[in-house]
């Protein structure tokens, strides 16, 4: 099943999202996330995108043909804890399905330590680097209710002030569902 995109505004974004049950099903909601991930030519996704407050994200880097280190980089991850994160911070120009047509240059710390289960509930604790890194980090945010634009410097919030408040109607043109919470 195909779930429609919360869209920026929605306050399911800013929520830290709960704890998931240890050996509750999942296969079902993982299989749905990735299909609308990939329907949504997404590499991540975290469940409060589809209007879960769960701490529950996917990942598949695996459709980057630039970047032959993420061939085999697809993950799901359970609530994850982030154990750190280390190195030189690096600037990559990122975007949010939640937040459609805006990208913006975000520097993030180049190592990460994370605990999670995946979807069989198996205890994993990895290190990741480089665009795995950038990717977790990023989808981490959202289950900790955060978004990529928080990074930014308030001038540059207030340059995208007008196209956030777009969205939020959904005033915005996407190739997938959206779910605005200010749609009329």
């Amino acid at each position: 099943m195909i779930y429609p995109i919360v869209m920026y505004g929605n306050s399911v974004l800013r929520k830290r999202a709960a704890e998931i049950e240890k050996g509750t099903d999942l296969i079902k909601l993982v299989e749905d996330m990735f299909e609308t991930m990939h329907a949504a030519h997404g590499i991540g996704l975290a469940a409060p995108q589809i209007g879960k407050s769960i701490r529950l994200f996917v990942v598949d880097g695996t459709t980057l043909e630039d970047e032959p280190k993420l061939k085999d980089f697809k993950k799901v991850f359970v609530n994850p804890t982030m154990i750190n994160e280390e190195g030189e911070p690096w600037g990559f120009e990122e975007g949010c399905l939640s937040i459609p047509n805006i990208r913006e240059k975000i520097e993030r710390p180049e190592r990460l330590r994370i605990k999670y289960f995946d979807e069989n509930w198996n205890a994993l604790d990895e290190k990741f680097d480089g665009m795995k890194a950038r990717i977790i980090q990023h989808e981490y945010d959202h289950i900790e209710g955060k978004l990529f634009i928080d990074y930014l410097s308030p001038l540059k919030k207030r340059t995208l002030k007008g196209k956030l408040a777009d969205i939020s109607k959904g005033d915005v043109e996407t190739e997938y569902r959206i779910l605005a919470p200010l749609k009329k």
